[in-house]
């Protein structure tokens, strides 16, 4: 019997075609009209032009190997090469998920290894590095308090309470989790208000999701009452992982009374992640939540490691496979390189640095807290002359070679601009940088309209991101 390869589709409401695949099949007679090529000639270059066409579309993008990308709250620093030679090598980027653990043991070995580091790191016993991104390792978190309390027989506890200052993926997580979100305030020196927590917690509270350091860059100072608070009813903390570059070698979640954290290693190590990915996201926990974790987690017996998918009360898969790999692996080469001591040195130089872009443009704008930052410092544009906004000061950054900061968060902060330098960027940078953000203080004065029409020299003007957002419009084929 001779097999035939069936391919089948509709195409504008008409019932479906089948086509037994052959040699002598005729395209004509398979795709729609509209899909069909009217001519045959393909254009002809050489050599030359195509390359200079590549490389004249890769200059028209802006990353962190071409300049400086203070982008607040997201931790675009500069990835070691070494990563992405050691991620790109066949050892690695040719196995495939699935292959047997006896055939995968250098895989295994790195990512058992991983954990112990993460678990070292941030004091959390165990790890599944399953989540692929920062909001999946939230998901995560929140799917296990929910177990958790499911199996200690407090369903009722259904309220998640999130500071006002937390990152937006928070309440969109707790939501898609079942949960009921409560926001509370911040205070006015921008650490969780201690009364406003006392009113909402309850018997329903069945945890708090937080980042320490905050998106206004502080290390929250209260964070062991309020770990107090919510575990004396019965909540959980869950540790919101995107800010640890500020304090690794520093202090960890588990000793500041977290049950959960999550993390970001295509952030806090190295990994690159712009246009949306990839991301991985690993969730360490306490003892007592350990059972609960997603399967498979990778375990040690002898001097042989195994994925173990036998949890008593897992909450089963977040992913197809076992977490982005190749992510983890750039995350090992990274602590492995730098070493307990290295670390250290990373959240010392982001601290040092963000405080040092604070101190000298404070005299320009507003600072959003009249206090030392840790990792990333918050200004505001708001009060400017001649009725330049945040917005204008990120579009003059462009023409002036920068990639502009994260603008218009945290929300709490009018008119926000949210600078992260990281550890990566030396003096020369920051200063330059610096001088840039005072020239465009000056032009609000003294040439607002310049401000007002930038960028000029990027390859794309100015966008009316409003209407784009509320108007789009929209094309697309007629064979759709």
């Amino acid at each position: 019997m001779t097999l035939h390869t069936i391919f089948e589709y509709s195409h504008k409401g008409k019932s479906s075609v089948r086509f037994p695949i052959s040699g002598d099949l005729d395209i004509n007679n398979l795709l729609p009209e509209g899909m069909i090529r009217k001519e045959s000639l393909l254009p002809e270059l050489t050599e030359v032009d195509v390359i200079r066409h590549f490389t004249r579309l890769s200059q028209l993008n802006f990353g962190v190997d071409k300049g400086f990308y203070p982008l607040g709250s997201c931790t675009m620093k500069y990835n070691p090469k070494v990563n992405e030679k050691i991620a790109s090598m066949s050892e690695f980027t040719d196995i495939h998920p699935f292959t047997p653990d006896e055939i995968s043991q250098g895989s295994l070995q790195i990512m058992f290894e991983l954990q112990e580091l993460l678990g070292e790191i941030t004091g959390m016993p165990h790890f599944t590095l399953q989540p692929a991104a920062g909001a999946s390792g939230e998901f995560t978190g929140l799917l296990i308090i929910k177990k958790y309390h499911e199996c200690n027989g407090n369903t009722h506890k259904n309220e998640i309470i999130i500071p006002d200052s937390a990152h937006g993926t928070n309440p969109a997580s707790v939501h898609l989790a079942g949960f009921k979100v409560i926001e509370i305030k911040s205070s006015e020196n921008g650490w969780v208000d201690i009364d406003e927590l006392k009113k909402v917690v309850s018997d329903k509270t069945a945890g708090l999701m937080i980042t320490n350091p905050n998106t206004l860059g502080l290390f929250d100072g209260n964070i062991l009452e309020i770990a107090n608070i919510v575990h004396e009813v019965g909540g959980l903390l869950h540790y919101d992982g995107a800010n640890l570059n500020a304090i690794m070698g520093k202090c960890r979640p588990y000793d500041m009374g977290f049950d959960i954290v999550h993390l970001n290693l295509h952030k806090t190590f190295s990994t690159p992640h712009g246009g949306g990915g990839p991301g991985s996201g690993p969730i360490g926990v306490t003892e007592k939540l350990y059972k609960m974790l997603p399967v498979p987690v990778v375990i040690k017996k002898g001097e042989k490691y195994f994925l173990k998918y036998d949890l008593e009360y897992s909450i089963g898969k977040v992913l197809a496979s076992h977490g982005n790999f190749l992510v983890m692996l750039r995350a090992w080469v990274y602590i492995n390189m730098l070493g307990a001591k290295g670390l250290k040195k990373v959240s010392e130089t982001a601290v040092l640095n963000a405080n040092y872009i604070q101190e000298k443009l404070s005299p320009y704008f507003k600072r959003a807290q009249d206090q030392r930052c840790m990792h990333e410092c918050v200004l505001s544009g708001a009060g400017l002359p001649n009725g330049i906004h945040t917005l204008d000061i990120a579009k003059r950054l462009l023409d002036l070679g920068y990639h502009a900061p994260t603008i218009y968060f945290p929300l709490i902060v009018k008119e926000a601009i949210m600078i992260e330098p990281t550890e990566t960027e030396d003096k020369k940078t920051l200063d330059e940088f610096i001088e840039a953000m005072i020239k465009i203080r000056k032009e609000a004065e003294s040439d607002p309209e310049i401000l007002k029409q930038a960028p000029v020299n990027t390859p794309v003007r100015r966008l009316d991101e409003v209407n784009a957002a509320r108007k789009p419009i929209l094309k697309y084929s007629e064979i759709i």
